[in-house]
């Protein structure tokens, strides 16, 4: 994956270079003096975990529902439909878990889509553990009590089927998108934030590459096919002009999968992606994913006119016209995802 370069990054280039001879002197002058001069060494092998067992225990976390996620020092509003002083927990996990049962999506409408929970037990003292599982009027825009490190509240969202979808429009169709409050939600937040927005100008798409011969229809790998490139997705930014963009913390990183919308790093660039890439393995937190209906319109923008360009030594293709993109509300979708 290759991260769009800027200005700033080519002027510190030969400076970088010369910091890392200096580090790669030292570090030959530590290794000489750690072999030759110390009396026994031990070398430990790094265990790493099989690339089929990563993507079992990846598979087996997003269909148990195992993402179950809040944002610390942050308290939600809301109709309460379970009181906290009589529901309490010893963890957030399980107040979120809680939420959840209550959103099947097998009898309508989530009876609860938001929670808050006290789990520091020195500032909460006669509070601690109280779970409160509360009914937002709006999920797109929900009520926000108090935000801070006086905070003693974690707060979540939980998005029942149809809900929690927003609409990234551009002039070739809209990309509808399932948000994944209880995986990402500092993501979630920053999104749902840009939807108060009157506008998101400087949003867009600036790269494109198609699945090319390596990856097929279903976005499944062609055996003995290289990896790219082409890398099959399609990348831009979601940074309003004018605005200025706090980084996202790194949230869950599952296996990338034919529709995943993830950061790169931590925002404000992002792609979608129009293959299953396992080989990235758990790389990019991902916050959403495109309603299978909508991925032609993905594989419409990767067929777009582009150059070739070079970031940090990786082979792109960049849209010879940059597509726009807006974001909007969706109240409702007979369209869904049951996970990532």
């Amino acid at each position: 994956m290759g991260r769009k370069p800027n200005d700033s990054e080519s002027t510190s280039n030969t400076s970088l270079i010369l910091l890392l001879v200096v580090l790669s002197s030292c570090a030959l002058v530590y290794l000489f003096l750690s072999v030759f001069l110390t009396p026994s060494w031990e070398f430990y092998p790094i265990h790493v975990e099989p690339l089929e067992l990563l993507e079992e225990d990846a598979a087996a976390g997003e269909k148990n529902g195992a993402c179950c996620r809040g944002i610390d020092n942050m308290e939600l509003w809301g109709n309460a439909v379970k009181w906290g002083s009589d529901f309490k927990f010893n963890s957030s996990e399980e107040c979120c878990k809680a939420c959840k049962a209550m959103c099947s999506g097998n009898d309508g409408p989530c009876l609860c889509d938001s929670w808050v929970f006290c789990g520091n037990r020195k500032a909460c003292g006669s509070k601690f553990g109280e779970c409160w599982l509360k009914k937002q009027k709006d999920t797109l825009a929900p009520q926000r009590q108090d935000l801070g490190q006086k905070v003693i509240w974690t707060s979540g969202l939980i998005f029942g089927k149809g809900e929690g979808i927003v609409g990234l429009e551009t002039e070739y169709g809209t990309l509808h998108i399932k948000l994944f409050p209880d995986c990402a939600p500092h993501s979630v937040t920053y999104i749902l934030e840009l939807l108060t927005l009157r506008h998101c100008a400087g949003c867009q798409f600036y790269r494109a590459e198609s699945r090319g011969h390596s990856w097929d229809s279903e976005g499944n790998h062609i055996k003995n096919a290289p990896l790219g490139p082409p890398f099959a997705l399609i990348q831009g930014t979601l940074e309003p002009q004018g605005i200025a963009f706090n980084k996202i913390p790194t949230e869950v990183c599952p296996i990338i999968r034919r529709g995943s919308v993830a950061w790169i790093g931590s925002g404000p660039e992002f792609f979608i992606s129009l293959a299953n890439h396992q080989e990235w393995k758990n790389a990019y937190t991902v916050f959403g994913s495109v309603l299978p209906e909508d991925m032609e319109i993905a594989e419409k923008i990767a067929q777009l006119p582009t150059t070739s360009d070079v970031w940090n030594n990786i082979n792109v293709t960049v849209l010879k016209k940059p597509v726009p993109l807006s974001i909007q509300r969706i109240k409702k979708s007979n369209g869904d995802l049951n996970g990532m």
